[in-house]
């Protein structure tokens, strides 16, 4: 939201109060309050009728600086709010006589000026990142009568911004106006259905706005030299991250904020599903399945859209009789097949179904001011919303999922929750409906996530959720949303992918061949090579089926060949999801990622790393021509062998079974010996494939329980295994060797 006219003014009927003058700096065991009259204070008497911003730092991690900005503190609090998983380091803090007053965690300061002009630099390691400048802060009034706190900080010359949740618009969101508020908008446009405030950048810092609420971003839009973001209401809170990189600027966040969850290897493969308004019965879902088996294309999950239950009666949670009248017996007959299955949810309740005087008579649907059962015809014909707010609706939510487990669905696409209402309606635990609209997706998510982690054991659930807010990477996977079937929906996808995983998410996919419309062939073979190169591949249309014997024969096998390609890089995968657990880094990783100090690298959203050592770069274009960058060092196509230098751009042509697959030089790429299913002893039959390692190098890797070494001394490449028996092998170029129990040696 934007507050001036220009440098000069406001907008008309907008006031601003700023912080003029340090009045006094009070520290205390573990944090540091500044209060900063808005006017100079010359006088005793300068102190009546003034007001006075309340400016608090703390520390809930190391390296990371918790501010909270006041002009009233007498709000009552009603939630809900982010989880803050707090360490509580103990503050380094400074309260000079003359001089500024300082709050350092880790190798974090904040620098506060006690005389003169309102400043407050961040520094990290000694060095200025950031700054809260004179007229940065302000408490807001607005021509209607609203109040807002808005801070701004500054931005460097060449400083990138990043984030902000998965936005379908340019990656750098430099120049951008951002609304943190989730909507069910497509991926055409502005709007966005997983919403996080937390931004990136490129010069050793991130700030995560700690407000379910909307949030409004200027990105060096109202002011171009610096980030501006503000909320409704009398106070901001705000938390400072250092990195230096933002690899580590991410671990921090995510540690703050929750790391995603295992997920089980089978969801890594190929999932297929019955489209959303497309006509379907037992027969048609089993032609599916024996089509891809026939045609060799391995598959893994078979996703039940939402013609699954009778039309007017979503959600009832029962299968539709005339379609599917013994859906236990027909759902072991599919499992049989060797697939897992998932079926179609949202949290909203028509009034058709069974369960919607159920819920209103157990007061587990959200209510008016009135009292009534909040409802609208916007989807689904008087529809209802489940108050997850109320442990016993999340319970009664629960028990009709758990059904569907027993009759032996394995995972859940948990659809909307994004068309939430913020005005009219009261939530059971007292909430404010402002700041239950964004949050509204972390409870329904967490609601369904948890189900299935009870049922079927840690690190056996996922879902397929499409909307999100800050700390839902905790409850994979995610999915982009509703696209158009075309080569510009597809790089707008993408975009959104990696603007997500620089907001803390770890797992992505998206609707392969998109959403709305039937694709062109080409469209379709495209979006496939692209699709099972990330780290959840689902195909899933409209109004048309996406099995791939619908478009051409091409089609088929450039479908079977990546989908084994990627069964095949499951040791690989495995590897990366751990580290997505573990330290909260993307299995999908934007160039910035790995190489925040080539310039070159800044901008790229056309493609990307799988984990830190494969670089894909999907085609957008019919007749195969790419353009691409390779940093620094020889690049190893993966599907060819092909070799090429960066730092610098390269053009190429690339057929339907092909695109720019290369590995990152000076790497050692675990392949899995089996191509038929995801979840196979990944060490088995492993066989390790070195790149372009130079003398001296060495590298280390861990697939399942087994640790590989791997080093070149000369001519000698060695490799060795710990924590395994299994049979494995080294390779360079054309060059096996199997392993000599826990050793492989090759001479070049």
């Amino acid at each position: 939201m934007k507050f001036t006219d220009g440098y000069w003014q406001t907008l008309p009927g907008v006031s601003i109060l700023r912080p003029r003058a340090i009045d006094q700096v009070e520290a205390g065991a573990d944090s540091l309050t500044v209060f900063a009259p808005t006017t100079p204070l010359r006088h005793r008497g300068d102190s009546l009728n003034r007001p006075v911003i309340t400016v608090t730092f703390d520390t809930p991690a190391e390296d990371v600086i918790g501010v909270r900005i006041e002009h009233f503190s007498g709000i009552r609090d009603r939630g809900p709010h982010f989880m803050i998983n707090r360490t509580d380091p103990t503050p380094v803090i400074s309260t000079p006589d003359s001089g500024p007053a300082s709050f350092r965690s880790g190798a974090l300061t904040a620098r506060i000026a006690t005389d003169g002009d309102w400043t407050v630099d961040f520094l990290g390691a000694g060095s200025v990142l950031t700054s809260s400048t004179p007229n940065s802060v302000g408490a807001i009034t607005d021509g209607a009568g609203r109040h807002f706190i808005r801070e701004q900080l500054t931005l460097g010359i060449d400083d990138h911004v990043y984030g902000l949740g998965e936005r379908f618009g340019p990656l750098i969101k430099n120049g951008q106006s951002i609304d943190i508020w989730n909507a069910d908008g497509g991926t055409a446009s502005e709007q966005a259905y997983k919403n996080v405030p937390f931004y990136l950048t490129d010069a050793g810092y991130g700030v995560f706005v700690a407000h379910p609420d909307r949030v409004s971003f200027e990105v060096g839009s109202e002011v171009v030299s610096r980030n501006q973001f503000s909320v409704e209401g009398q106070s901001l809170q705000y938390y400072v991250i250092y990195g230096p990189t933002p690899k580590e600027i991410l671990t921090k966040y995510t540690a703050l904020t929750g790391r995603p969850a295992r997920v089980p290897d089978w969801s890594y493969g190929l999932w297929l599903s019955t489209s959303f308004t497309t006509d379907y019965d037992e027969r048609t879902v089993t032609s599916f399945l024996d089509g891809m088996a026939d045609r060799e294309i391995p598959l893994s999950v078979f996703h039940f859209d939402c013609f699954w239950m009778r039309q007017f009666h979503w959600c009832d949670f029962t299968w539709d009789p005339a379609m599917f009248p013994d859906p236990a017996a027909m759902l072991a007959r599919l499992k049989r097949k060797g697939v897992k299955i998932s079926v179609w949810i949202n949290p909203y309740i028509a009034q058709r179904s069974a369960l919607f005087q159920e819920g209103k008579d157990l007061g587990y649907l959200v209510r008016t001011t009135d009292g009534d059962v909040w409802q609208w015809d916007l989807w689904q014909a008087g529809m209802g919303l489940v108050d997850f707010t109320n442990p016993d609706a999340r319970d009664w939510y629960g028990s009709k999922l758990k059904v569907l487990l027993d009759q032996g669905v394995d995972a859940f696409k948990t659809d909307f929750g994004e068309r939430i209402p913020s005005e009219g309606v009261v939530w059971h635990d007292g909430s404010d409906p402002d700041r239950m609209h964004n949050y509204y997706a972390q409870l329904y998510n967490q609601c369904v996530f948890d189900l299935l982690r009870a049922e079927r054991g840690e690190g056996e659930a996922v879902v397929f959720a499409r909307s999100a807010t800050a700390g839902g990477q905790q409850f994979p996977v995610h999915w982009g949303g509703d696209c158009q079937s075309t080569f510009p929906s597809m790089a707008e996808s993408l975009r959104g992918g990696l603007s997500l995983a620089l907001s803390g998410f770890g797992y992505w996919s998206h609707d392969i061949g998109g959403f709305e419309g039937k694709p062109d062939p080409a469209v379709f073979k495209r979006w496939t090579a692209f699709g099972l190169l990330s780290s959840h591949s689902r195909l899933h249309g409209s109004s048309s089926y996406r099995v791939p014997w619908a478009f051409d024969d091409e089609a088929v096998a450039v479908t079977r060949k990546f989908a084994r390609l990627k069964l095949s890089l499951m040791p690989y995968l495995a590897q990366l999801a751990e580290e997505a657990h573990t330290a909260g880094l993307p299995i999908m990783r934007p160039m910035i990622l790995e190489f925040p100090d080539d310039r070159g690298a800044a901008g790229l959203q056309t493609q990307y790393l799988l984990g830190d050592r494969l670089l894909v770069a999907p085609v957008f274009r019919a007749d195969g021509r790419a353009d691409f960058y390779l940093p620094e060092g020889t690049w190893t196509h993966a599907l060819t062998g092909e070799r090429l230098a960066g730092p610098r751009w390269h053009h190429g042509a690339y057929g339907f079974d092909s695109l720019p697959l290369f590995v990152r030089p000076g790497t050692v790429l675990p392949w899995g010996a089996r191509q038929d299913r995801p979840d196979y002893d990944h060490v088995d039959g492993v066989t390790l494939q070195a790149y372009e390692l130079a003398d001296g190098d060495q590298f280390a890797l861990t697939v399942g329980a087994a640790r590989f070494l791997v080093r070149r001394t000369g001519e000698t490449i060695m490799a060795t295994a710990e924590g395994t028996d299994r049979p494995w092998r080294l390779k360079v170029g054309e060059l096996v060797v199997p392993a000599q129990g826990n050793r492989a040696q090759l001479t070049l």
